[in-house]
């Protein structure tokens, strides 16, 4: 089987004829491998890729990784199980959009991987989390789709990215502190939630 060294990202694919991002082979990947700076990964061609990016270099379904030998590979961001957060079918818009801040204020304080769109919230399955935002008065739904986590401290890439669910909003966050410093939450600590990268 052969092996691909990839140690080059192009973010969405970007300067790339779509032609030749047509062509390029696929690989699917998890949240879990995509956060990774290292991995190892089947393509659709049956190449083994043998991954090396840039510490703290997150992977988004879209991305297109570059072979030492030249070779494109697209990656798609693989369906995996999420919790999807919603406000009441009740409640006003303003109501509805005050009651996923708060929730996402929340779940950011417990530096929880959260994708922000603009009627939902979406995150890993997690039952305390799951209990909360249900104490919250929030609809939680289980399901199964790509998870696509807002960059945030998770991401080092210094341009903006362009989730591939929504190719017209660019996500270029800066918290304004380093997030390099340790955190005692009480959610992490109690339920063993290892939120660390690589």
């Amino acid at each position: 089987m052969p092996l691909v060294i990839v140690s080059k990202l192009i973010g969405a694919g970007r300067g790339l004829a779509a032609a030749l991002v047509r062509r390029a082979s696929v690989v699917a990947l998890d949240w879990d491998t995509r956060q990774k700076s290292r991995f190892e990964a089947l393509d659709s061609a049956g190449r083994r890729l043998a991954v090396f990016l840039p510490r703290g270099r997150i992977v988004r379904g879209g991305d297109v990784l570059v072979g030492e030998d030249g070779s494109l590979i697209r990656v798609e961001a693989l369906a995996q199980p999420i919790l999807v957060v919603t406000a009441p079918k009740s409640a006003d818009a303003t109501s509805a959009s005050l009651a996923l801040a708060k929730a996402a204020y929340h779940l950011g304080n417990r530096h929880v991987p959260l994708e922000v769109r603009a009627d939902r919230l979406v995150l890993e399955p997690d039952h305390v989390l799951a209990e909360l935002l249900g104490r919250m008065g929030l609809d939680v739904a289980t399901g199964n789709g790509s998870f696509e986590p807002e960059a945030g401290a998770y991401d080092s890439a210094p341009q903006s990215h362009a989730h591939a669910h929504s190719p017209d909003h660019a996500h270029d966050h800066d918290h304004g502190h380093d997030h390099d410093h340790d955190h005692a939450h009480g959610h992490d600590q109690a339920h063993g939630h290892d939120r660390s990268h690589d």
